[in-house]
């Protein structure tokens, strides 16, 4: 069944949660200006494709309102504009998978296809993805490489940042109450060139990454003319490889090494999956391959 536009699916009851009376709803909007509406007013949780929210949901059921997006007309899809290239935030990983898009994108595409199960990347959203801000996230370092801008809004209005911004921490966000993410937008600038994405795992597929390294290369007489690197799941928060990237500017393709002190900004945990040792060594070959890998996708 089918219910109208921010219509609550299940009438609203009141839950305990630490001797409190908690009111729980469910709305689904149809448009952006109604989403934003209710969000302002009820400050729920908003969701989309659920593929974090329910597995860490207590046993019992849920003690939160609830903001559902996936009927939320504007908000899905990629398009190009003046400026590069819109990602709506509830575009799916299949979604872009299956996206016309210039080899630069090749990064972000590998990604989505490590995203979970099949199942998992028809549901997961790109912006649910990031406001996880998951540490292991497979989307942010290729979004970071494509100098990605988050665009935001509140009933109040909308703003932008730069997506190294917008994940302040483990699990933390720069959104205000009220505000929700509507879209990401790509410069044109970083449609040139080249990407590709490493990622290692216990395993090939439905594993949480031990390293990963998204690399953009724009390549010119067989040296390197521009270059983006991030890595993640080896610090708090992925980052840019930002003297990597000034290092490696006018180097040969073929001769691209990697140096020690480029990685000693990265702080990698030891658990159960690999030792901060490992992930400082398997990084740093990561990063190797990613930029040559990059470098021959061009055009």
């Amino acid at each position: 069944m089918i219910l109208p536009a921010s219509t609550p699916v299940a009438s609203r009851r009141r839950t305990k949660t630490r001797g409190k009376a908690t009111p729980v709803g469910y709305f689904q909007p149809g448009s952006i200006r109604e989403a934003l509406d209710i969000l302002g007013a009820e400050r729920p949780r908003v969701v989309a494709g659920c593929t974090d929210f329910y597995p860490s949901q207590p046993m019992g059921g849920r003690t939160r309102t609830i903001l559902d997006l996936t009927r939320v007309d504007g908000l899905r899809g990629i398009s190009a504009t003046e400026d590069g290239w819109r990602i709506g935030a509830t575009t799916t990983w299949t979604d872009i998978d299956r996206a016309d898009l210039p080899p630069a994108f090749d990064a972000l595409k590998q990604a989505a296809r490590t995203v979970g199960a099949v199942q998992i990347q028809n549901a997961g959203t790109i912006a649910g993805n990031l406001c996880n801000a998951s540490p292991a996230a497979d989307g942010v370092p290729p979004l970071l490489a494509l100098d990605v801008v988050v665009e935001v809004a509140s009933a109040a209005g909308s703003r932008r940042m730069a997506l190294a911004d917008f994940i302040t921490g483990v699990r933390r966000t720069a959104l205000a109450p009220g505000e929700m993410v509507t879209a990401l937008h790509v410069p044109r600038a970083a449609g040139d060139g080249g990407s590709a994405f490493e990622k290692l795992g216990s395993r090939r597929h439905l594993v949480i990454s031990i390293a990963m390294v998204a690399a953009n290369v724009r390549v010119a007489d067989g040296r390197i003319a521009a270059l983006r690197v991030a890595v993640g799941a080896c610090s708090p928060v992925a980052m840019r490889m930002r003297e990597m990237e000034a290092a490696l500017a006018g180097a040969r393709v073929g001769e691209v090494t990697m140096r020690a002190e480029w990685f000693e900004g990265l702080s990698p945990l030891t658990d159960i999956r690999g030792t901060a040792e490992y992930r400082r060594e398997a990084v740093a070959a990561l990063c190797a391959r990613a930029i040559r890998r990059a470098a021959g996708r061009e055009g």
